[in-house]
Order: structure tokens, then C-alpha cells, then sequence
């Protein structure tokens, strides 16, 4: 599914009000009944991360290697 950052902010608002029920704007427009604070935190963290980009991208390391010449 495709989720928005306007779908993150909306669980968000739900998360600090305390509602279980969630409404979403379309398309498709839905309600979704969460169970628990904890099931609706891990929807939230599966949507940023298909939302968001991880901060700084790919971590690179670069190694450096040097000789006295000797063998």
C-alpha cells in the first residue's frame, strides 16, 4: 500500500489524542480499528519508512593502507 506523509501525520495526531479508530483520506478512503498503542506504532514505523528516506543514505566506509616500502 501507498502511504502518504499525510497518512503518517493523521496516526500520529491518533497516537497523542489516545483514539484507536483512524480515519484516512482517500484514495481509497478508510477507517482502520488499531488493537493496541503498540500495533499502532508499528504501523506508523512501516510507514515512515516506506515514506521517508533514511537520513544521510548509504553509509560508506573508505579504508587507507600504506607501507614503510619495506618487504
Amino acid at each position: 500500500m501507498a502511504w502518504t506523509q499525510a497518512d503518517i501525520d493523521t496516526l500520529r495526531a491518533a497516537i497523542a489524542s489516545g483514539a484507536t479508530r483512524v480515519s484516512y483520506s482517500g484514495p481509497p478512503a478508510r477507517s482502520i480499528d488499531y488493537r493496541s498503542l503498540a500495533e499502532m506504532r508499528e504501523i506508523l514505523a512501516l510507514m515512515e519508512g516506506e515514506v521517508v528516506p533514511p537520513a544521510g543514505g548509504a553509509t560508506t566506509y573508505r579504508l587507507a593502507q600504506w607501507s614503510k616500502g619495506f618487504r
